[in-house]
């Protein structure tokens, strides 16, 4: 494991709405990890990610993110903190008035891509990433729900992230279809990418090895010893 750090939390402490959500993080994470991030409905889980591309402020505490403070980040670097961090929501939001193409290509023009053949290899690289290189002419409702968040992967590996924050990514999909998903993230994983994932399903981490974050009664816990343990028994 590299020895940077793509994000540092000491003594973080979380609000929503003045309320605290998660208070004294300390969290250290490296390139190519695979997480786990555990908790029940309202324990914070979304709030700390939404934490790590700066859509929830830092109350207090330090946090480094990518090289950004965000105590004292400039709203001019959010913009280039968030193209750095690759986000799959559980709902896709996919634009249903355009193409996979066009979905794609919507999000590499807002990042800054100008150059035509630049943004058609980009598009076709990531979409075979994903398994789904035929199917950028379709439209979002042409889809089965499992096609879709393999479009919301590739649209969140465009701008080759060096974190993957996925939220529930297999919450509104079958069993079969939430494994293929995994699968998908835990190889992005593999290729480098640190790849974090809230979850409620525990039978993953029977599945696929990682490090194990809860957030419990307002704390941020590593489990991930007392897992393997379990796990062994």
């Amino acid at each position: 494991m590299s020895d940077r750090l793509l994000i540092h939390y000491k003594d973080v402490e979380l609000c929503q709405q003045e309320m605290a959500v998660l208070k004294n993080i300390h969290l250290d994470i490296h390139p190519g990890e695979f997480i786990y991030l555990l908790g029940k409905v309202g324990s914070g889980k979304s709030t700390l990610l939404k934490s790590f591309y700066h859509e929830v402020p830092i109350n207090e505490g330090e946090a480094v993110v990518l090289d950004y403070d965000l105590c004292k980040i400039k709203r001019k670097d959010i913009a280039y903190l968030r193209r750095k961090i690759g986000i799959v929501f559980q709902d896709f939001q996919l634009l249903i008035d355009r193409s996979v193409n066009a979905n794609l290509e919507f999000v590499l023009r807002a990042t800054g891509w100008k150059d035509k053949l630049a943004i058609a290899e980009q598009i076709q690289h990531v979409l075979k990433q994903v398994g789904m290189q035929t199917k950028g002419h379709k439209m979002p409702h042409q889809l089965s729900g499992g096609e879709q968040q393999r479009i919301v992967i590739a649209r969140a590996l465009l701008n080759s992230p060096e974190i993957i924050l996925a939220d529930e990514p297999t919450g509104n999909l079958d069993p079969t279809t939430g494994k293929d998903i995994m699968d998908l993230l835990y190889n992005i994983r593999q290729s480098g990418a640190t790849v974090i994932v809230a979850t409620h399903n525990l039978n993953w981490i029977d599945l696929y090895e990682g490090r194990v974050l809860v957030c419990d009664d307002e704390k941020l816990q590593d489990i991930t010893e007392e897992t393997k343990i379990k796990a062994e028994k």
